[in-house]
Parts: C-alpha cells; structure tokens; sequence
C-alpha cells in the first residue's frame, strides 16, 4: 500500500512562533518530525508551509517543501493545497502528521495509513487514546473526540465532552475517580 506524508508547518504559531525551526537535541523540530515520516513506509514525505524560513529550513536537510497559502485556517487545507497541486488522485491516501509530533512513532503513522486502507468508506481517520487523568481531560491543548461503537469519530472537542466550553463552570473536583475518557 502507497501512502504520502505531507507535514503542516506553521511558523506564526499563535503559542510558541518559529516552533518548527526551534531546536531540540541540535535538530530542528520539524527535522525530527520528517525523520519519524521516513522511517514509516510513506511513498513520499512533503513539509506543507506558508513561511519561506521553515521551507528554507527543510530544503537545508533534504526534505521537500510545498509553498502553501497563509490564508488556511488549518492544517488540512494547507494538505488539501498540496494535493491538488501536486495532482493527487482523490483516492490517495495522505497521512496528515502534525509539525509538532517529533516523537510521533513511524508504526502509528503505517498504521494510520493501513486504517484508511481498510476503512475505505472514511474520509479520514485520526489517532486518539484514553484519557486517563482528570488534568488531560480539562487541557484545551489536548483534543477530545467522541466515537460510535465502530470507532468512526462523531465529533471532537478542545472542551471536555460534552460539555459546553465557555459556560460549563464546575471542575475536575466533580468527577469521579475510576471512570474513562476518550481522546
């Protein structure tokens, strides 16, 4: 199975700007990240950016990098630029690994792409894991999804599901101790 790798790379990140130039143990970040790409068995792997610093940066360390518009609002838009510039069929199956994923494991990127293969009925498919402590629950940096029993996502959620992020006022003191979360 053929699958592609198009890393979104966002300079003006509103939390931490310039984050995939940044260095971690004398690499970029985004270098660490396109080195979990190609240990995956990606077919091609292609940082998507708006930013000429961070496409400077990758073209520095072999990567190749797409010059996007910085008018997208996310990551996927900017991946669904690539993909038609680059004419991909849409039937292509592109894994979207996030720019700030640097320990992000090669076999969780192959297995997202062997889900999209086997669930060809999705559109999309995305990673999550249980929610094991009440702090991660509340974190609007980690985001929530709610799923059906076949494991197709319904919605996602930055507040804790489903609860209404601005007007819900109780705390992490109200829930119980020995219940499971989704993410």
């Amino acid at each position: 199975m053929g699958f592609k790798v198009v890393i979104p790379a966002r300079f003006a990140s509103t939390r931490l700007p310039g984050k995939p130039v940044l260095e971690i143990a004398g690499k970029p970040m985004i270098r660490h990240v396109y080195e979990r790409a190609c240990e995956s068995m990606a077919a091609e792997v292609i940082i998507a950016t708006d930013d000429e610093r961070v496409a400077a940066c990758a073209e520095g360390f072999g990567a190749r990098a797409c010059m996007t518009s910085a008018s997208h609002r996310s990551g996927t838009d900017r991946i669904a630029e690539v993909a038609r510039a680059l004419g991909w069929d849409d039937d292509a199956i592109v894994v979207n690994l996030q720019g700030d994923e640097p320990c992000m494991p090669a076999a969780l990127i192959d297995q997202v792409a062997s889900d999209m293969a086997a669930h060809r009925r999705a559109d999309m498919t995305t990673l999550s894991s249980p929610i094991d402590h009440c702090k991660t629950l509340f974190d609007p940096h980690v985001v929530k999804v709610v799923t059906d029993t076949d494991g197709y996502a319904l919605y996602f959620s930055r507040a804790p599901i489903p609860w209404h992020r601005d007007e819900f006022v109780a705390g992490q003191d109200i829930l119980p101790t020995d219940v499971g979360f989704s993410r």
